[in-house]
């Protein structure tokens, strides 16, 4: 550990960015754009496929695979992310905590081993209407996908309100760029990464993606944006043909 606690000359802080949805910034060194950019993701997607769950017809095959696919992509997403905070994140933290600060972290795995659960259910009903048109396991996925929202925006909006404050109490912005360079990124494939980086950018405001593509190694992302969206907002307007009108993202 290079850092356990701030700088204090605050004229050195990022700004923070507050994404729709996004439920505190606490100020700090690290610039947590990325985890906030992560968890707009996040709440955006389950927003999404809560509202076509709700309204898509259970025999539209094509709407049914885009939307199973955009599911698995979520998953993927959320899994590499919740794996990279319980690998090098946490157990980073733990090791200068206090024991409030612990009671914390500890409670951030224990919700991650929550979320599993919901994530298989979800998971279930997605392949049986990827087959099959069954109106039951339609409406059940729907129930499900809303109580997935619940879940996982309340564990966002305590990470947001009490972990990263312990993240910008603890940690240098060095230490936050080195956690993500060892436990975020490097177990990101080349194809997952082109994935991944249309589906992070979509919906962020343009001045904090401009913002992130800026940043030290953005502009390959760019790249990979500008090569990657269309196809991504093709196969988006496939899973959400059924839903009308801009959902909220909270």
């Amino acid at each position: 550990m290079t850092s356990t606690q701030n700088p204090t000359d605050r004229s050195t802080w990022p700004t923070q960015v507050r994404l729709p949805g996004q439920t505190a910034a606490h100020p700090g060194p690290v610039d947590m754009t990325m985890m906030y950019v992560m968890h707009h993701a996040f709440r955006r997607d389950l927003a999404v496929l809560s509202a076509a769950a709700a309204v898509t017809p259970a025999d539209d095959r094509r709407a049914w695979v885009a939307l199973a696919d955009r599911w698995a992509l979520f998953a993927e997403a959320l899994h590499l992310h919740h794996t990279g905070e319980d690998r090098g994140l946490w157990p980073r933290l733990l090791a200068v905590a206090t024991p409030e600060e612990a009671e914390v972290l500890e409670a951030m795995e224990a919700e991650h081993e929550g979320i599993d659960p919901m994530l298989t259910a979800c998971a279930s009903g997605f392949a049986r209407l990827r087959e099959h048109a069954d109106e039951d396991a339609r409406a059940t996925l729907a129930v499900r996908l809303a109580a997935a929202r619940a879940q996982l925006g309340e564990h966002l909006r305590h990470e947001e309100t009490e972990a990263i404050e312990i993240i910008q109490r603890r940690l240098s912005d060095a230490d936050w760029h080195q956690i993500e360079e060892e436990s975020f990124k490097h177990d990101i494939a080349p194809r997952t990464l082109l994935k991944l980086v249309p589906w992070v950018a979509e919906g962020v405001p343009a001045e904090v993606r401009d913002a992130v593509f800026s940043a030290p190694g953005g502009r390959v992302n760019q790249a990979l944006w500008y090569l990657t969206r269309g196809g991504f907002r093709r196969r988006q307007r496939r899973a959400l043909a059924h839903v009308g009108g801009p959902i909220e993202v909270r």
